[in-house]
C-alpha cells in the first residue's frame, strides 16, 4: 500500500541509502528475465485490444483461472498477474504482454520459468483464437491499429512522449524486449557491471537483432526497435556519460535520476500528472502545484523505473538492449550477461574488452547496430569480433560458475544460439530478411508463421 504524502524532506543521502540496502552478497546473487511479446488474433493477424470475449483482459481472467494468479488491479481494470514464485505477468502500453520473472539462482531456473510461462500462453491464447509472436519490432501494423492499454500512467506517458522525440509512441505501442535483472555486491561491484554492460549493451543489440520490418516492409534496419529507441526522449534514455567517469557511483547515479524530468506522482486516487516537471524540485519542496511537499521512498521507486537508459540501476542492473525474440534467445540473454558480470575473471576480461569505448563511442554504436547489427563498428572496432569474444568469455564464465542442470549439464547449453550467430555473421534479422526475399515472396505476414511462439 502506498504511504500518504509525507512533509519530512528526504535528501540525496536516503536514496544512496536505498541503493547501498540492496546489495547482495555473491552467494545470493540471482538472475530475473523479462521478455515481452506481441499478441494477435490468429484469423487476421491483428493485434489484440483490451476489451471483448477474447481479449487481454478476458485473456488475463483465464490466465488467473487456469493458473491460480492473484491479480493485479487498477480500478475494476485487471491490469496484470502475480505467481506465488516471485514472477508476474504485466502489459506494455500496446499490450505486449510481459513476463517479469522472479528472482533465480540459475539460468536453467529462469528458462524453466520461460518454458512454464509459455506453455501456459500457449494454452490459453489457442483457447481465444489468439498467436504470440517473438520480435522486437510490430511488422505489419501501424500505431493507429493498436489499442492502448487502461493503465493510467501509458495515459500520461502517450500525451507526453511527443514533446520530447519522433518515436516515443512507437517505442510505447510497437516494441518488444527481452531484459536481464542482475546484483550487485557492492558500490564498486556495481560500478565495474554498470560501465562494461553500458559498454558492450551495442553489441548485444547486434547479437540479438530481430527486428527488420515496419508496416509491412523491410525497415532498412536490422532492429528497428533498437533505432526507435534513439529518437524516443534524450533527457531519460540512451547512454548516461556519468558512468563512464572514474569515479561514479551510487550518487552519481542519484544524480542522473534526479535530473530525468518526471511523469507523473502515483497516489491512491490515481496517477497525477507532472510530466516534465523536476523531481529535484520535488525533494527541495519546490514542485510546481506541490510546493512544501516532499517525495516518498514509494515516489523514488516510481520515479528511477521512468529512466530508460540503456542499462538501468534500480537495486539491480538491467541489461536493456535486446530485440524480443525467439524461446531460445530468451534464454540466451541472462546466460551471456550472468557469463560476462558473475564470474571474477569474465568480468575482468569483459572490462578489458570494454576500457577502450567511451561513453560517445557507445551512443554512436547504438546506431550502428540497429542499421547494421554485427556488421556496424563500436569504437574503431567491427562488433562482430567483439561479440565473438564476448561469447568466449561468457562462456568461460558459465563454465567456471559450474551450475548443473538434471542432466549434468552446465549453463554454457544457453549460449548455443549465439554462437551459431556469431560462427555464421548472420543474425535472427539477416536471416528473417534472406526469407522474406527468397522463400516469402516478400510477403512480411509469413513471419506469423515463422516465428510465433
Amino acid at each position: 500500500m502506498l504511504s500518504l504524502q509525507t512533509n519530512t524532506p528526504l535528501s540525496t543521502d536516503d536514496f544512496v541509502k536505498w541503493l547501498a540496502e540492496r546489495e547482495t552478497a555473491k552467494v545470493d546473487w540471482r538472475i530475473g528475465t523479462e521478455h515481452e511479446k506481441f499478441l494477435y488474433h490468429l484469423d487476421d493477424l491483428k493485434p489484440v485490444a483490451y476489451e471483448g470475449p477474447n481479449g487481454i483482459g478476458a485473456l488475463l481472467k483465464a490466465l488467473q483461472a487456469e493458473n491460480n494468479l492473484t491479480p493485479i488491479m487498477e480500478g475494476d481494470n485487471i491490469i496484470g498477474l502475480k505467481d506465488a514464485d516471485g514472477g508476474s505477468i504485466t502489459l506494455e502500453p500496446g499490450g505486449q504482454f510481459e513476463l517479469s520473472g522472479a528472482p533465480l539462482a540459475t539460468v536453467h531456473e529462469t528458462c524453466a520459468e520461460t518454458a512454464r510461462h509459455l506453455n501456459q500462453m500457449r494454452s490459453t491464447t489457442s483457447a481465444l483464437g489468439l498467436g504470440m509472436l517473438g520480435l522486437g519490432f510490430q511488422p505489419i501494423w501501424d500505431r493507429d491499429d493498436i489499442s492502448w492499454m487502461p493503465k493510467g500512467r501509458y495515459r500520461i506517458m502517450r500525451n507526453y512522449m511527443p514533446q520530447k522525440g519522433n518515436l516515443g509512441l512507437d517505442m510505447m505501442l510497437r516494441s518488444c524486449t527481452v531484459q536481464v535483472n542482475l546484483d550487485y555486491a557492492d558500490e564498486v561491484d556495481m560500478r565495474r557491471k554498470f560501465r562494461t554492460s553500458l559498454a558492450l549493451q551495442p553489441v548485444a543489440t547486434a547479437l540479438f537483432a530481430n527486428s527488420p520490418f515496419k508496416n509491412g516492409t523491410p525497415s532498412g534496419l536490422k532492429s528497428t526497435r533498437a533505432h526507435v529507441w534513439t529518437d524516443t526522449d534524450p533527457d531519460r534514455c540512451g547512454v548516461p556519460e556519468c558512468v563512464f567517469d572514474p569515479a561514479f557511483g551510487y550518487e552519481q547515479w542519484i544524480d542522473y535520476i534526479l535530473d530525468v524530468p518526471m511523469y507523473f506522482l502515483r497516489r491512491p486516487h490515481g496517477y497525477v500528472d507532472v510530466s516534465g516537471l523536476s523531481f529535484r524540485d520535488y525533494v527541495k519542496g519546490e514542485l510546481l502545484g506541490f510546493e512544501g511537499q516532499f517525495p516518498t521512498l514509494e515516489d523514488f521507486e516510481d520515479h528511477i523505473t521512468t529512466a530508460f537508459p540503456e542499462v538501468r540501476l534500480k537495486g539491480y542492473l538491467e541489461m536493456r538492449g535486446a530485440d524480443g525474440g525467439s524461446w531460445a534467445n530468451i534464454c540466451a540473454l541472462p546466460a551471456l550477461w550472468a557469463g560476462l558480470l558473475y564470474d571474477e575473471q569474465a568480468l575482468s576480461e569483459a572490462e578489458h574488452l570494454a576500457a577502450e569505448f567511451t561513453a560517445q563511442d557507445v551512443m554512436n554504436a547504438r546506431y550502428s547496430a540497429s542499421k547494421d547489427g554485427l556488421a556496424g563498428q563500436i569504437g574503431s572496432q567491427d562488433i562482430h569480433l567483439i561479440a565473438k569474444r564476448m561469447i568466449e568469455i561468457a562462456h568461460a564464465g558459465l563454465a567456471r560458475r559450474g551450475k548443473l542442470n538434471a542432466k549434468s549439464l552446465d549453463e554454457t547449453i544457453y549460449l548455443k544460439s549465439l554462437q551459431t550467430i556469431v560462427d555464421s555473421g548472420m543474425t535472427n534479422a539477416d536471416l528473417m530478411l534472406a526469407k522474406y526475399h527468397q522463400d516469402w515472396n516478400e510477403d512480411v505476414r509469413q513471419v506469423y508463421a515463422h516465428y510465433h511462439y
